[in-house]
């Protein structure tokens, strides 16, 4: 059971120029971008940084969450946190990345976990 990667969520309406700014701050290309047509969502990610892009009423229903633990198991993970007073908030399920479930930590922190496909 292992933590491959943190990321940090951001919200914005206008992707393009954040994805630029990324970039030039972290001198790093953008390693992944798509859209998420279910959600009317556009993802892209830069280092750390986890760009989430839609308008404000597509994003309220995801702002609260803030990281994203990028897991080698996701079913280990549900277990132990399970185990250590974790709620699963939404469980289990496809994404166009792998598989996610949308977790409240005991101290209510919200935080996404993602297998990736390989």
């Amino acid at each position: 059971m292992k933590v491959k990667q943190i990321l940090n969520r951001i919200y914005v309406n206008e992707m393009d120029q954040v994805v630029t700014f990324y970039e030039n701050l972290l001198r790093e290309k953008c390693s992944m971008r798509f859209e998420h047509k279910q959600f009317h969502l556009e993802v892209a990610q830069v280092g750390s940084i986890l760009i989430i892009g839609g308008s404000d009423e597509v994003l309220k229903s995801f702002r609260d969450t803030k990281a994203v633990f990028i897991v080698d198991s996701i079913i280990e993970f549900k277990d132990f946190l399970l185990e250590n007073g974790a709620m699963i908030m939404k469980d289990i399920k496809e994404t166009p990345t792998g598989v996610n479930m949308i977790v409240k930590h005991l101290d209510g922190t919200i935080a996404e976990y993602v297998e990736q496909r390989n």
